[in-house]
This record gives C-alpha cells, structure tokens and sequence, in this order.
C-alpha cells in the first residue's frame, strides 16, 4: 500500500513511510499509524493537519517493540454472529492507547477509533472515528512478525 503524501498534509506521513491506517475523528483530528518505506520504524501521530500534537515513539528500529497487534475473526455469516476485530496498541507514560478496526455482522457496523486507558485510574476514554475518512488498515500483521502479537482485544 503506498498512498501519497497528500492524504492528511505533510505532517502526518513524510516522504519516506507508508500509511498503514488513519482516520479523522469526530472532532477532526488526525490519527495516523505509518512506518517506514524500509520497516526501519513505526510511529503513530495524532493532531490537525498542521499540527502534530502527539508523536509515538521516537524514529528508531526500537520502536516495534513498543506496539502490540490483536486480531479477532469469526466467520458465518450474521447467523453465527461474525466479527472481524484489530487492533494496535501501545503504552505512553500511565495511558495505553489502543487503535481499533472492527466490524460486527448482526448490526452489520463497523467502528474505528482510539480507546485510551488512564493505567492509574483504570478510565476509558474512546474516540471514535469517521469511517468515511479512514485510510489503511490495521488487519495484515498477522505473521509479519514486525509486531507482538497480543491476545487482548
């Protein structure tokens, strides 16, 4: 998947990396989750178009060990009630951040957004995406042993 430069501003995916999924949320902020064209880094961002108000983790080869992948699928139709949930996550000071892709067949809804936990209060906050502005995926880590796979959903 390489989608241009262009799709949120230059800010959010440089010259050198590949969207993997992004989003505005209802507020019209910006997530993002790219990586490097050569898998050197993956970095998430989050802010306006031209404004990054919060970069995750440093440019380095390090910074796969800092996220986590999850993937849930049930197949069979609404009849069996199939799922297909992802998610991507990583943990920043006392908040874990959990980027979901899910879809649900017996409402037939998908839902994309950002749950944050606060570690030391135990609260949620969920941010929920537009889905008419999402770009990328976050299903195809699957064997890719570029991230931990992590059996929370």
């Amino acid at each position: 998947m390489n989608l241009s430069i262009s799709i949120f501003g230059q800010t959010h995916i440089l010259p050198n990396e590949t969207l993997i999924f992004s989003f505005k949320t209802d507020k019209d902020k910006i997530v993002t989750l790219a990586k490097d064209k050569n898998n050197k880094y993956i970095i998430y961002r989050f802010g306006t178009e031209d404004n990054i108000e919060f970069e995750f983790p440093d440019k380095s080869e390090k910074s796969w060990k800092k996220f986590k992948y999850s993937h849930y699928s049930r197949g069979g139709g609404k009849q069996n009630l199939a799922e297909n949930l992802s998610g991507v996550s990583f943990i920043n000071k006392d908040f874990q951040y959990r980027l979901y892709d899910s879809y649900y067949s017996e409402s037939n809804e998908y839902e994309i957004g950002i749950l944050i936990l606060n570690l030391k209060t135990q609260k949620t906050t969920n941010i929920k995406g537009k889905l008419k502005s999402k770009k990328g995926t976050l299903n195809g880590f699957d064997g890719s042993n570029l991230l931990e796979i992590d059996d929370e959903i």
